[in-house]
């Protein structure tokens, strides 16, 4: 299963290398990775493939990791973000 990973925030060292390292501790490979910093602010895509784990596991410990640094870290499915983006 294939995920979308977006995270939110205000710049800060370390952001990626928490994420990543979240992800590798889980074992979720990421696919892509975009990210930019526009005045300040940090915004990243990411898409992972997540076979074998648990969806809300994940979605719960992304949530908990953003909280903790200070991001907004969102973990949808692929299928939905592509159908709630199709225009």
């Amino acid at each position: 299963m294939k995920g979308i990973i977006t995270v939110l925030g205000a710049d800060q060292v370390g952001i990626i290398a928490k994420v990543c390292a979240f992800l590798a501790g889980r074992g979720v490979n990421i696919l892509d990775i975009s990210q930019t910093i526009v005045r300040g602010y940090f915004s990243m895509l990411m898409i992972v493939d997540m076979s074998g784990q648990a969806f809300e596991d994940i979605a719960e410990g992304l949530d908990g990791l953003g909280r903790a640094i200070g991001v907004l870290i969102k973990l949808q499915h692929e299928d939905i973000f592509t159908t709630m983006h199709r225009i």
